[in-house]
């Protein structure tokens, strides 16, 4: 551990000294629309290396990963937005998952991170240092697919989040052989079991990240009012889920909050314990809706993006779709339900098309009024 970190800083020491010693890369006024010569000369320059311009960056469109091809096959998170946002130049990005797709006419770039907050947080953190993008003035949306809680909405449905909560960074014993007053055998680091009502403090290890409030209100107030689409499908498996209202409505716009955890985990108990989870973090003020991955991990970078001045932290976005709901419905066992949804998500065809339309809004709202967000977030 000590040799890889002592290799990981030496490696950050000496990228570090290429941008210092080339200085900051030109870049045009924020998200100013970049010549042919520019776009040109930013793609000669190698990945990694000192770059003389920079690509002004007014949105990038975070997902997480792509089935198959970018385009042309079954989609994935990302491939409706190369196609329909005609984000048609390719970028090489070694260091990363996946390579970069820009649209040198809006400003808006496209990324993969690669599934997971290990993939997500140096994803990130490898965009907002390379000198070949400046990022500095752009809005990032997370969009992505999610299991979603059949107590607050419904498979297709979209949420835009205020609160992102790790779910990995904890103790845990097996459920077998918890006391008998354990509600889990799973409990935040620093306490004394699961009862232990000491307050949370997520600054300790990020555990929970707040986002901009006024910034995701914004989006929510944008997009709360649009219709999304319905099919026979999604509206068979929504009626099997009787005696939950919401998860049987057609799919809607709401914010709800998000926890990210490397495990896809399922069932009843565990959606009790990721409402639980969300409301010892967010010290009761946020809502468990939707569970993902890679959340905790790209905000963590964009904090340390943010604190270095190449990013910032309070234009960042994240709406997830429900393509699953994170338990059965009733009569049906946990594990058949699961293996069922390993073979295709009922939702996921639903929820890969409001995440484009929900994001598609507020994106073009950015974009057309670019003089008024390029400097200040809308509120």
């Amino acid at each position: 551990m000590e040799h890889a970190l002592r290799r990981f800083s030496l490696a950050a020491l000496g990228f570090a000294c290429v941008l210092c010693a080339s200085g900051s890369p030109a870049s045009a006024e924020p998200g100013a629309q970049p010549d042919q010569s520019r776009l040109a000369a930013v793609l000669a320059c190698q990945p990694g290396a000192a770059c003389a311009q920079s690509l002004p960056v007014k949105v990038v469109i975070v997902t997480m990963f792509e089935i198959g091809k970018d385009s042309g096959d079954a989609p994935g998170e990302f491939q409706l937005w190369k196609e329909r946002r005609q984000l048609d130049t390719r970028i090489a990005f070694p260091q990363s998952h996946h390579d970069l797709f820009y649209n040198p006419q809006t400003g808006v770039l496209g990324m993969v991170t690669g599934m997971g907050s290990i993939r997500s947080a140096t994803a990130t953190l490898a965009l907002g240092l390379d000198p070949r993008f400046d990022v500095s003035h752009a809005y990032w949306l997370v969009a992505g697919i999610a299991g979603i809680d059949p107590h607050r909405a419904s498979i297709g449905s979209t949420a835009w989040a205020h609160y992102l909560v790790d779910g990995d960074l904890a103790h845990e014993i097996d459920p077998r052989e918890i006391p008998k007053d354990w509600k889990y055998g799973y409990f935040p680091l620093h306490r004394k079991g699961p009862n232990d009502p000491t307050p949370a403090d997520p600054a300790i290890n990020g555990e929970m990240f707040e986002l901009n409030p006024k910034l995701a209100d914004w989006a929510y107030t944008l997009t709360s009012d649009m219709v999304l689409p319905d099919d026979p499908a999604i509206a068979r498996e929504r009626a099997r889920f009787t005696g939950f209202p919401l998860a049987q409505r057609a799919p809607f716009v709401l914010k709800g909050d998000q926890l990210a955890a490397m495990t896809f985990w399922h069932g009843a108990r565990m959606t009790a314990w990721a409402t639980d989870w969300v409301k010892f973090w967010t010290r009761g003020k946020g809502q468990f809706v939707t569970s993902a991955m890679e959340e905790t991990g790209t905000m963590q970078a964009l904090e340390y993006l943010s604190a270095a001045g190449r990013a910032d932290r309070n234009r960042v976005m994240v709406l997830r779709a429900g393509s699953n709901y994170t338990m059965p419905p009733p009569g049906i066992a946990a594990a058949d339900y699961l293996l069922r949804e390993n073979e295709g998500y009922a939702g996921m065809h639903s929820a890969l098309e409001n995440l484009y339309r929900v994001g598609s809004r507020v994106i073009d709202q950015l974009l057309a009024h670019w003089d008024r967000y390029a400097e200040t977030p809308p509120q």
